[in-house]
C-alpha cells in the first residue's frame, strides 16, 4: 500500500440528525483550493430525507472519487442524488419512476443541494421534493426557478447525466453493452466531442432524410414530367382532330343557316305560281256560273209541270205484302226452335239414362273425407314438430351467434396485445410473424414473446406481474432447445437485422415448484395468493418465470398487509412483496444484518390487462361445435319433416281430386233433370205462342179486297171520265207530244247543267285548294324566315349580315345540292369520334403545366446541389473530427487493453458514408490468445468481461475530458480479481492525471493491496446502529486507535 501523505477527505454524517439545511444558498466564489477542478465538477452534495439519508453533506475531490460502502449503505443514494440535482429523469437511475420515490419513508418532502465549480463563481442547484404531488420546487444560486433553467444551466456546462458514458448508475451498467453502435457513437460524441460535432452529426441526418425526400421529390416530378409530356403529346394529336372536326362542323353549321334560306326562297316562288293560278280559276269560275244561270231557270219550270200519278196507291198495297211476308218468316223461326229444343230433350233423356245405371258413390265419398281427416291430422302433427324444430334451431342459431360473438371478442384481445406489440417494440412484432410462417423450422417448442403468451384469470392482478418482469423478458421469445434459439437469432437477428430478445427454459422444469410457505400461513397478515396463480403461461415460460423471477414466492396481500407492513417485512421468508399499490423489496445486509427496505409504486397494467381465458375460450369453441352438430341434426329432421309433408300433401290433392270428380258425378243427374225440366217448359210455352198463318192471310185478303174495292169505285168514276177523256184524246195527244218535247229538253238541259255543275264544282274545289295553298304558303314562309333569322342569331327586323351573304355566295343555291354537301361534311366530322373542347384546354393546360413543371425542376435541382454543396461542408466538419476522436479512442482503448495483455479496438462502423444516422462505434475485444475479436454484446462476454471491456472505454474517454465528470456504480462487480486489479490501476493513472475530469467510482468492495495515490480522495459510506455521530468523530483518534491494534498484533 503507498505509504505518501494521503489527501483525506469525509463526510459530516449523521442519520438521526434533524438540523435544518437553509432553502437555498448563494453561490461562493471559486477559491485557490479549487483550482484542480473543472467547470462543473462537484464540489458538494448536500441531502436531507433522502433515501436512506436524514443529512450529509459529501464534499468530493477533483480527480478520483472513490466511495466505499459495504451494500445497502447508501453509496447509491449519492448518485440518485447526483442525478436528480442536476435535473435527470427518474429512468436514468432506473429505480423508482416517480421523484417521490425518493424521499424518505415516513417524511412528507425532502432535500437535495449540488455545488458546481465554475470560474467566476460556483453554481449552486436546490431541489426540493414534495411526496404528496411528487412534484419539486427548484432553486438556482438562492432564487427560485423552474426546471428548463436547471437544464440550461447544466447543458452550459456540458453535463449529461442521461448519457451512459458519462453517467452510469448501478440499474444501468449491464445496458452499456446492449447499447447498439449508434447509440454507443452518439453517447460519445455529447460526451467527449466537441460541442459542434453531434450538432454536425444531427444535422447531417436530418440533411440526409431531407436529402432523400428532394430528391424523391425531384425523381417524382421528373417521372411526372414525363408522363405529362407523353400525354401532352397525345392529347396534341387530338387538338389537331378537333381543329380538323371543327371546320367541318363549322361547314355543316353555315350549311344549315343557308339551308332555311333557300327554302324560303323556294316557298315563296312556290306562293307566287299559286297566287297566278287562284286568281286565273277565280275568273273561270264567275264565267261558268254567268252561264249555267239560265239552264237552272229553265229546268225548275219544266220540274213543276211534271206531277206524279197513282203510285200512292200502289204504294199501300206492296206494304201489305211485305207485313204479311215477315209474319211468314217469323213462324218458319218459331218451328227450327221447337225442333232443336226437342232433339236436346232427347239427349239429355239418354245422358241421364246412363247415369241411372252407374253405381251409387256416396260410401266412396265417405272414405274420402275420412282419409282427408286422418292426413289432416297427420299433417298437423308433422307442422308442430317442424315448428318446434325451427323454434329450436332459432334458439341454437341465436346461441351460436352469442358464442361467436365471444370468441370473436376474445381473438381480438389477442389482436389488441399483437397491436400494442407492435407499437411498443416493431421488430419483435416482425419477428412474431416469421415465427408464425416457419415454426415447422424447430424441433423444440418455440413460445412467442411472454406478453403475448401469457393470459391474466383476472386483470387486476397484471399491474403485478408487469411491474415484475423487466419489458425486455415481456417481448422475450422463450426457447425449450438452444440450437432452435441459434437458428432464430441467425434469421432473424443476423439476417433481418431485428433487435429482439430470446431466452432460453431451464433444462428441469420449475413451473410447479411449491412456495417456501403455504398461503394459508400468510393469510394473517392479508396475503391470499403467489404471483404465480394470478396467470396461465406455457410450460416452458412459467418454469422460466419461477426461476427467474420466483413467482411461485411472490405473495400478493391488500390493505391490511399494507397497515401491518412493519411486521411483514421481519418475516425471514419474505424477499418481495406486492400490496394493492405498492411493491416492497426486502433487503438484510451481509455486513450489519440490518434490513433495508425499498418500496415503489405499483403503475397500472400497459400491456398484460387484455386477459383472455383460455379455459372458458376452449369451452366456448366445444360449446360451438356442439350447437353446430346440433343444428345439422335438426337441420337433417327437418328435411325429413319437409319429405313427409311434401308426400302428404301430394295425397291430399289426389284425394280432393277424386272427391271432386265423385261429388261431380253425384249432383250430375240431378242436373240433367233440371235441364230436361227447362227445356219441356219452354217448348210448351213455343207452342202455345204460334202465330195462326191462315189467320193473318185471311186477314191481308180482306185488305186487298177493299183496296181494291176503293180501285173499282175509282175505275168507275174513271169510266165516266173516259167519255169526257175522249174529247179530250186530241187535245192530250198534243199535250203528250208536248210533254215529251218537253222530257226532251229537260234531259238535255239536265246533261248540261249536270255537267256544267261539275264543272263548277271542280273550278270551285280547286279555287278553294288555291286559297288554303296560298295562306299556308304565307304562314310557312313566315316561319322559315323565322327560323332562318334564329338560326342566323338575327332579330327579327334585321336585314342579312354581309358575312353571311359573302359565306352563302359559296354554297350551292339548290336544297339538293346543299343536302349533299351536309351529307358529306357530317360523314367527315364524324371520323372524329371522342374529341371536344375539353382536349384543347387539356393540351394548353398542359403545355403550361410541362412549362411549370420544367421551371420547378430547375429551381429545384439547384436547390439539391447546394444543398449537397452545404452537406458536403458539414460531413467535412463532422467526419474528419468523428475520425481523429475515434482513432483516439481506439489507441487509449488498445493501450490499455495491451496493459491487460489482451486485444481490444474502437473501430468507426459505417456501411455507406451517406447514410448518417447508420453510423455506429465497434467495439472488438479478445480476452484469450486462443479467441477471435468478437464485437462487445450482451451475448457473446461474460458479465466480467462486458465490465472490463467497458470500464477501458469509459477510461479511454477519461482523458479526452470535455464532460466535467463521470460517475460509474459498482462495475467491477462481475471482474475476478486479476482484471479488477488490473482495471483499478488504469483507472487511478487515468483519473488521477492534473486537468482530468472528475470521477466517482462506487464499489462495495476493493482487493487489498492495491496502489494508491495522493491525488484519489476516498469516501467511506457507513451506518447502523452503534455508529459515532459526525460531530462526536476525530480522524486522528481514528489513526492513533488503528496503529495500538497494529503494534499489539506485532
Amino acid at each position: 500500500m503507498a505509504t505518501q501523505k494521503k489527501r483525506i477527505r469525509y463526510s459530516n454524517a449523521d442519520r438521526s440528525s434533524a438540523a435544518s439545511v437553509p432553502p437555498g444558498r448563494q453561490p461562493s466564489e471559486a477559491s485557490e483550493a479549487d483550482g484542480d477542478f473543472v467547470d462543473g465538477a462537484v464540489l458538494r452534495i448536500t441531502m436531507k430525507n433522502f433515501m436512506t439519508y436524514n443529512y450529509i453533506v459529501v464534499r468530493p475531490g477533483p480527480n478520483l472519487n472513490m466511495i466505499i460502502g459495504a451494500n445497502g449503505t447508501g453509496k447509491s443514494s449519492i448518485v440518485c442524488a447526483i442525478c436528480l440535482s442536476l435535473a435527470g429523469k427518474t429512468t436514468v437511475l432506473g429505480r423508482d419512476d416517480k421523484v417521490g420515490g425518493y424521499v424518505k419513508t415516513g417524511c412528507d418532502k425532502g432535500f437535495v443541494e449540488i455545488e458546481l465549480f465554475k470560474r467566476g463563481g460556483n453554481v449552486i442547484i436546490n431541489r426540493e421534493i414534495h411526496v404528496e404531488n411528487n412534484q419539486s420546487v427548484w432553486r438556482l444560486n438562492g432564487r427560485t426557478c423552474n426546471q428548463k433553467t436547471v437544464e440550461e444551466e447544466v447543458k452550459a456546462l456540458h453535463i449529461q447525466v442521461n448519457n451512459l458514458c458519462q453517467f452510469l448508475p448501478q440499474e444501468k451498467v449491464g445496458q452499456f453493452a446492449k447499447m447498439s453502435k449508434i447509440e454507443l457513437l452518439e453517447a460519445t460524441e455529447r460526451s467527449v466531442g466537441s460541442p459542434e460535432m453531434f450538432e454536425y452529426h444531427c444535422e447531417l441526418k436530418n440533411s440526409r432524410s431531407k436529402d432523400r425526400e428532394m430528391e424523391n421529390v425531384i425523381k417524382e416530378r421528373t417521372s411526372y414530367l414525363e408522363k405529362t409530356k407523353q400525354r401532352y403529346e397525345r392529347h396534341k394529336l387530338d387538338e389537331n382532330r378537333y381543329y380538323e372536326k371543327q371546320r367541318h362542323l363549322n361547314a355543316i353549321e353555315l350549311i344549315e343557316k343557308k339551308t332555311p334560306w333557300v327554302v324560303y326562297e323556294t316557298t315563296r316562288n312556290e306562293l307566287e305560281g299559286v297566287k297566278k293560278e287562284r286568281d286565273k280559276v277565280k275568273k273561270q269560275l264567275i264565267v261558268l256560273k254567268q252561264a249555267h244561270m239560265p239552264m237552272l231557270t229553265k229546268l225548275q219550270s219544266i220540274e213543276e209541270q211534271l206531277k206524279p200519278s197513282d203510285a200512292q196507291m200502289k204504294a199501300k198495297i206492296e206494304d201489305i205484302k211485305q207485313e204479311f211476308k215477315m209474319k211468314q218468316t217469323e213462324e218458319e223461326d218459331q218451328r227450327k226452335r221447337i225442333g232443336n229444343i226437342k232433339l236436346m230433350t232427347e239427349d239429355l233423356k239418354v245422358v241421364l239414362a246412363e247415369v241411372d245405371n252407374q253405381p251409387d258413390v256416396t260410401p266412396r265419398i265417405s272414405e274420402v273425407n275420412a282419409e282427408l281427416r286422418q292426413i289432416q291430422m297427420e299433417r298437423g302433427k308433422v307442422e308442430k314438430e317442424k315448428t318446434d324444430l325451427r323454434r329450436e334451431k332459432d334458439n341454437l342459431s341465436a346461441e351460436l351467434r352469442m358464442l361467436e360473438k365471444k370468441l370473436t371478442d376474445m381473438n381480438n384481445m389477442m389482436t389488441m396485445k399483437e397491436e400494442k406489440l407492435r407499437g411498443r417494440h416493431r421488430d419483435t412484432h416482425v419477428a412474431v410473424q416469421w415465427l408464425r410462417q416457419n415454426r415447422h423450422l424447430f424441433s423444440g417448442n418455440v413460445c412467442e414473446p411472454l406478453m403475448l403468451v401469457v393470459n391474466m384469470k383476472d386483470h387486476r392482478f397484471a399491474k403485478y406481474l408487469e411491474n415484475h418482469i423487466s419489458f425486455n423478458d415481456l417481448r422475450a421469445f422463450v426457447f425449450q432447445r438452444k440450437d432452435d434459439m441459434d437458428k432464430f437469432l441467425l434469421e432473424v437477428r443476423d439476417k433481418m437485422s431485428l433487435r429482439i430478445n430470446a431466452i432460453i427454459a431451464p433444462a428441469e422444469t420449475w413451473s410447479r415448484a411449491p412456495p417456501s410457505r403455504h398461503i394459508e400461513s400468510l393469510r394473517r397478515f392479508g396475503f391470499f395468493t403467489y404471483l404465480r396463480e394470478t396467470f396461465d403461461a406455457p410450460e416452458e415460460v412459467m418454469s422460466y418465470l419461477c426461476q427467474q423471477y420466483k413467482v411461485h414466492e411472490i405473495p400478493i396481500g391488500n390493505e391490511q398487509t399494507e397497515a401491518m407492513i412493519a411486521t411483514v417485512i421481519e418475516e425471514p421468508y419474505i424477499k418481495v412483496l406486492y400490496t394493492k399499490d405498492q411493491r416492497y423489496a426486502v433487503k438484510k445486509s451481509y455486513y450489519s444484518n440490518i434490513t433495508s427496505t425499498k418500496n415503489t409504486t405499483v403503475y397500472p397494467s400497459k400491456y398484460l390487462s387484455i386477459a383472455v381465458d383460455t379455459e372458458q375460450k376452449r369451452q366456448l369453441e366445444q360449446q360451438l361445435n356442439v350447437c353446430h352438430s346440433r343444428l345439422r341434426d335438426i337441420d337433417e329432421r327437418l328435411n325429413m319433416m319437409q319429405k313427409e309433408a311434401t308426400g302428404l300433401d301430394r295425397r291430399d290433392n289426389e284425394l280432393l281430386s277424386e272427391k271432386k270428380n265423385l261429388l261431380e258425378l253425384k249432383g250430375k243427374k240431378r242436373q240433367l233433370e233440371q235441364k230436361i225440366s227447362t227445356k219441356q217448359d219452354r217448348l210448351r210455352q213455343l207452342e202455345h205462342s204460334g202465330i195462326d198463318l191462315k189467320k193473318v192471310e185471311s186477314e191481308t185478303k180482306k185488305k186487298i179486297i177493299a183496296v181494291n174495292s176503293k180501285k173499282t169505285a175509282v175505275v168507275t168514276a174513271l169510266m165516266e171520265q173516259i167519255k169526257m177523256q175522249a174529247k179530250l184524246t186530241i187535245e192530250k195527244e198534243y199535250l203528250a207530244l208536248e210533254m215529251t218535247g218537253l222530257l226532251a229538253a229537260k234531259t238535255k238541259l239536265e246533261n248540261v247543267c249536270r255537267e256544267g255543275a261539275n264543272g263548277l264544282k271542280g273550278i270551285n274545289q280547286k279555287c278553294s285548294q288555291l286559297e288554303e295553298s296560298t295562306a299556308r304558303l304565307k304562314i310557312q314562309c313566315k316561319e322559315i324566315m323565322k327560323r332562318a333569322k334564329s338560326i342566323c342569331r338575327m332579330q327579327p327586323d334585321e336585314a342579312l349580315p354581309r358575312n353571311l351573304h359573302d359565306a352563302f355566295s359559296k354554297l350551292p343555291d339548290t336544297l339538293d345540292e346543299l343536302d349533299a354537301m351536309l351529307n358529306e361534311e357530317r360523314s367527315r366530322a364524324e371520323c372524329f369520334p371522342g374529341v371536344s373542347k375539353k382536349v384543347v384546354e387539356e393540351c394548353n393546360k398542359q403545355e403550361q403545366e410541362i412549362k411549370e413543371l420544367e421551371q420547378e425542376l430547375t429551381e429545384k435541382n439547384a436547390a439539391l446541389t447546394a444543398f449537397r454543396q452545404k452537406m458536403s461542408e458539414a460531413k467535412e466538419n463532422w467526419l474528419n473530427p468523428l475520425k481523429q476522436l475515434v482513432e483516439q479512442i481506439n489507441n487509449k482503448f488498445s493501450n490499455f487493453f495491451h496493459a491487460m495483455k489482451c486485444t481490444g479496438e474502437v473501430d468507426l462502423h459505417c456501411d455507406n458514408e451517406e447514410e448518417y444516422d447508420k453510423y455506429g462505434i465497434s467495439i472488438l475485444v479478445k480476452f484469450h490468445e486462443s479467441s477471435q475479436l468478437h464485437e462487445l454484446t450482451q451475448f457473446h462476454q461474460s458479465g466480467g468481461e462486458r465490465s472490463v471491456a467497458t470500464m477501458l472505454y469509459l477510461m479511454a474517454l477519461q482523458e479526452l475530458i470535455r464532460c466535467p465528470f463521470r460517475v460509474v456504480d459498482e462495475i467491477n462487480q462481475g471482474m475476478d480479481s486479476i482484471n479488477e486489479r488490473k482495471v483499478f490501476d488504469i483507472l487511478v493513472h487515468t483519473a488521477c492525471k492534473e486537468r482530468t475530469s472528475q470521477y466517482f467510482f462506487i464499489t462495495p468492495k476493493l482487493l487489498q493491496n492495491l496502489n494508491y495515490v495522493e491525488e484519489m480522495t476516498i469516501l467511506c459510506v457507513n451506518n447502523g446502529s452503534h455508529m459515532v455521530r459526525s460531530n462526536e468523530w476525530d480522524d486522528s483518534v481514528f489513526l492513533q486507535r488503528c496503529h495500538q491494534k497494529k503494534k499489539v498484533q506485532a
